[in-house]
Order: structure tokens, then C-alpha cells, then sequence
């Protein structure tokens, strides 16, 4: 059953409610990937204003690159040595499918080192927006994606049209959808339809759109960029269209000038500037922000009180992303926690990435544990219809943006077994890859908590971190019992079995009474429904 928005629209107006664990973990957990322990005690000590511009702070471009964990590379890396830089000319199926799950596998790693910023996040969200499939595109050199990475993030949090234009003479996305092939003797549609249709204009809400002879002025626009023999973006002059190109009433009837020679490289940025001049394109990214970071349903309500004014910020900002970010992550309509309430179905990254920082996982501090590690995530996310680099369809994955079920897409009858077989495995045996095991170290979680010889501070700080619904009272006496007091009806059970375990912590028989109880303590947890929302 679809569930329906069940909150009040309030407004952009800057919250001033109480900030309290709720207000942090329902921020935390739509910003970054999972709440831990430190990290809700650490956003605590600040205002709320204080925290939101904290996670807005950009983070350092990655100093690692994506290394070799595949083996023999035919131009000569050699094992865990970056292939960044190598064999760009070199083409093999093989070779960039190699590269491609080295690649996946060391993103992966980005994600679980996004630390208390929402830029991953943000890298992820545009990864989503121009969306593409390295795995049915093999002739692109892997280098070119893991580029295509680099743009996406350091324009993450910057000037949206700064990231449209990087993106539209992106060397990936000109092969990955024609644009290198884009002339004036032979336009190509591609790129111009879905720059307007998926990127920047959408297909708006009032029936008024841009029209089929808009994409192909675009197009026009858009020809003699191309990629060299070396892979880099070129400006061929020789195959650009100089003559005018005349848009529809939707862009006030603008015609951009055509120009010879390289000036005429310069009609991307009317282009683009004419776009942007739009309302719909403000209104257009901010429903899809709004979609990744408070709730999919948009109705008209919501769409008058909180898209139409946040899309005048956005625009009197120059489209910077970090200011209508900041506007909404701030806002009483974020905060509101009837709104909050409308829990979001986590997305399979969400599931794995906040699952690992939340439990805090130990990850081998070699590079070969290191990409077993994120290789196994990397795989389960595919597995669970989230795969990082292969996205099937240019529009995204099918959960953003398919109505009316949006997120509940994450979940059918395959990857809900799916999702509840693997929290069990990482709760219960662990998941293992040529000698790496990821595994939940159920005492060591607890003993982050507050009071882990309490069990029910233990249970309350536990649903804290790793669950968004609050379970009844009546449901957490009958865990408490059941689980960690073993049947019994006295507290005292547990509060001294874990005193015996700190105590003497070598005594296998006393860590194995609390383990074994935490361990099914978590697993029940993680079984709930209730766990899959953020």
C-alpha cells in the first residue's frame, strides 16, 4: 500500500524547535550514511544552524586512486598499483571490466569515509542525475568514469550550471550518449533531448514545456564538441553548425547566434544560459532534492509552499546547490518531525554504507582486505538493484523518479529476502571474500552506548541509532525479556552478566553470554520492517 504524506506543509522559514536526538538522527540520516554513536553526540553540541552548515562543508578531493585488485593487467600495473594515468589508449573488454569493479569497489570505500558531510552524498545524488552504464559501454576507457567521479565532486556543492557545463564536454558523457559523433551534417539528438528532459528543464508539471524542434536547435548547438584520438574533449569548428538556432516560446523565443571558428564553442553557455533563465529548471532540480532528502510525494500543497519558493532561492542564488541545500536542510518543513515521520524506504547504499559506519565494522588497513571488503558491498548493493557506475536506464535508478511507488521500488518479494539474509550474515557468521570477513562486533557496538549494563538504556540507545520509527513500549518489554534477560523478569540477569564480561573480558564463557544475547538483540532488530526506513 502506497503510504501517503502525512505532514504538514509548514515552510522554508528557518527552524527554531527543540534539538534534541530525534532532530539529529532524522538529519544525520537523510544527509550522510547512518548515524553513529560520536557523530549524534557530536552534532548535539551544536545549533541546529550549526550542524547543517557543518555538513554542508566540502571535503578534500580523494588522495588515493583506484588500484589494480584484479591481477594481470596487460599494460603492465602491477598489483595494488593505481591503473589512474596507465593504458588510456589501450582497449580491452576485459581490461576496463576489471577496472570498472576496481572502480565501483573504491567509490565504495569514499562512501564509507564520507565522515560528517553530506558531499558523498551529493557526488551520489548527481551520479543519479546524469546517469550512465560504464558496463554496456566497455570502448569508454574506465580512466574516463573515474574523471567523470572527480567532476561530479568537486562540483557537488558548487554552481549547478558550472557542473551542467563540465558535464555536457565530459569526454564519458560525450561518447556515453553521442555527443562526439554530433555534427552539422548529421545531428545528433541525444544529448540535447536529454540535457533538457532529464538534467535541467524536466518535463514540468503545467503541460508547458520545450518543444521537439527545441531538442534539435540544441543538438545544434551542441555540435563539433567532440573527444580526441587521446580521449580529451576538442572542439572540432570545422563540424559545428554556424548558423542561428531559434528556440520555442517556452525560452521567450531566444535565438543564439551562430558563430565560425572557435567562438562558436562558446554557444554551449548561451545555451545553458537560456535554460537557466527558465523557472522550470530551478522548480525541476528542487523537487528532485527534494525527493532524495525529505520524501518522494510531491503534491500540490508541498509544490506551492515549499518547491515554487525554494526554486526562487535557488535561482537569486545563481543556482548555487550549498544555498538551497542549506535552505531546506534548515527549514520547519525538514524539522517538522510529523514530516520526518514520512520515513523513507533505504536505498541499498543507504542500507549497506550506514549499516557498516553505524555498527562502526572494522576494515583491514591493507589494501588488499581493504577492496575485498568494499568489493563485497559493492557487489550486495548490485545484488539488492543498486549498482554503483550501472544504471540502466539514463533517467536514474527507477526509485527516484518511477510514480506513484518511488522508494517502495527498493523493495520486492527477492531483495527483501536479500536484505534480511545479509544483516543476518553480518550479524551471525560474516561475509567473507579471499580471507576478508566483515562482521558486526555486537559488544563492542554496545559498548559505545551510554549504558550497556542497563538493558533498557542499552535497548533505547540501540533504537536511537538504528532505528527511525519508535517501536511500543509493550514491543521493547517483550524484547528485553525474550532476548537479553533470557525469559527471565529481572534486569539484574543482564546488568550482571555484562559487569562479569567487564570484569574479565578474557573469559570466553562470560563474552559469550553477552555476545550471544547482543547478537540476537540485533539480529531482531535488523529483521523489523521498521529497520529498512531512514
Amino acid at each position: 500500500m502506497k503510504q501517503e504524506f502525512p505532514g504538514s506543509p509548514l515552510g522554508l522559514d528557518p527552524y527554531t524547535g527543540t534539538w534534541d536526538t530525534a532532530h539529529v538522527v532524522h538529519l544525520l540520516k537523510r544527509t550522510v550514511f547512518g548515524a553513529t554513536v560520536q557523530d549524534i553526540s557530536y552534532f548535539q553540541g551544536l545549533t541546529m544552524s550549526q550542524a547543517v552548515d557543518q555538513l554542508l562543508q566540502p571535503t578534500p578531493a580523494p588522495v588515493g586512486k583506484p588500484l589494480n585488485n584484479y591481477g594481470a593487467d596487460p599494460t603492465g600495473v602491477g598489483s595494488y598499483q593505481t591503473w589512474v594515468g596507465t593504458g588510456l589508449l589501450y582497449q580491452d573488454d576485459t581490461m576496463n571490466t576489471n577496472r570498472l569493479r576496481s572502480l565501483q569497489a573504491w567509490w565504495v570505500g569514499q562512501l564509507l569515509g564520507c565522515g560528517r558531510s553530506i558531499h558523498e552524498k551529493m557526488t551520489l545524488f548527481w551520479h543519479n542525475h546524469f546517469a550512465m552504464d560504464a558496463l554496456t559501454t566497455l570502448s569508454i576507457p574506465c580512466e574516463l568514469w573515474y574523471n567523470q567521479y572527480l567532476t561530479l565532486r568537486s562540483n557537488a556543492l558548487g554552481s549547478f550550471p558550472t557542473l551542467a557545463k563540465a558535464i555536457t564536454i565530459d569526454p564519458a558523457m560525450l561518447i556515453f550518449l553521442n555527443g562526439n559523433t554530433n555534427t552539422m551534417t548529421a545531428p545528433n539528438e541525444n544529448y540535447g533531448r536529454e540535457l533538457q528532459e532529464l538534467y535541467t528543464v524536466g518535463l514540468g508539471l503545467t503541460g508547458t514545456t520545450y518543444s521537439q524542434d527545441d531538442v534539435h536547435n540544441a543538438a545544434r548547438v551542441l555540435t563539433g564538441h567532440t573527444v580526441d584520438v587521446n580521449f580529451n574533449y576538442s572542439f572540432l569548428a570545422g563540424n559545428h553548425d554556424t548558423t542561428n538556432k531559434n528556440f520555442s516560446a517556452f525560452y521567450g523565443n531566444n535565438i543564439i547566434t551562430g558563430y565560425s571558428g572557435a567562438p562558436g564553442a562558446g554557444e554551449v553557455d548561451n545555451l545553458l544560459a537560456m535554460i537557466f533563465s527558465t523557472d522550470e529548471s530551478a522548480k525541476f532540480i528542487c523537487r528532485k532534492l527534494y525527493g532524495w532528502f525529505v520524501y518522494y510525494d510531491i503534491d500540490d500543497t508541498i509544490e506551492t509552499n515549499i518547491i515554487t519558493p525554494l526554486a526562487t532561492v535557488f535561482r537569486q542564488s545563481g543556482y548555487n546547490i550549498t544555498t538551497i541545500l542549506s535552505t531546506l536542510l534548515k527549514s520547519q518543513h525538514f524539522f517538522d518531525l510529523v514530516n520526518s515521520g514520512a520515513c523513507i524506504i533505504k536505498s541499498p547504499l543507504d542500507l549497506l554504507i550506514g549499516l557498516c559506519r553505524e555498527y562502526q565494522l572494522t576494515l583491514p588497513a591493507d589494501a588488499t582486505g581493504q577492496y575485498n571488503a568494499w568489493s563485497l558491498l559493492s557487489q550486495r548493493s548490485a545484488t539488492l538493484q543498486q549498482e554503483i557506475m550501472v544504471i540502466p536506464l539514463v533517467a536514474g535508478w527507477d526509485a527516484y523518479r518511477e510514480a506513484p511507488q518511488y522508494h517502495e521500488l527498493w523493495i520486492n518479494s527477492v531483495t527483501y529476502s536479500e536484505r534480511n539474509f545479509y544483516t543476518d550474515l553480518l550479524v551471525g557468521t560474516g561475509d567473507m571474500m579471499n580471507g576478508t570477513t566483515l562482521r558486526i562486533d555486537a559488544v563492542g557496538f554496545a559498548s559505545l552506548l551510554s549504558a550497556p549494563q542497563d538493558p533498557n538504556q542499552l535497548i533505547a540507545d540501540s533504537l536511537t541509532v538504528l532505528l527511525r520509527p519508535p517501536l511500543s513500549a509493550s514491543s521493547i518489554t517483550l524484547i528485553k525479556q525474550t532476548i537479553l534477560l533470557g525469559g527471565l523478569t529481572t534486569d539484574q540477569y543482564w546488568t550482571n552478566a555484562w559487569l562479569n564480561y567487564i570484569a574479565t573480558p578474557t573469559d570466553m564463557t562470560a563474552f559469550t553470554t553477552v555476545d550471544t544475547r547482543l547478537r540476537a538483540l540485533y539480529k531482531y532488530l535488523m529483521d523489523l520492517p521498521e529497520y529498512h526506513l531512514s
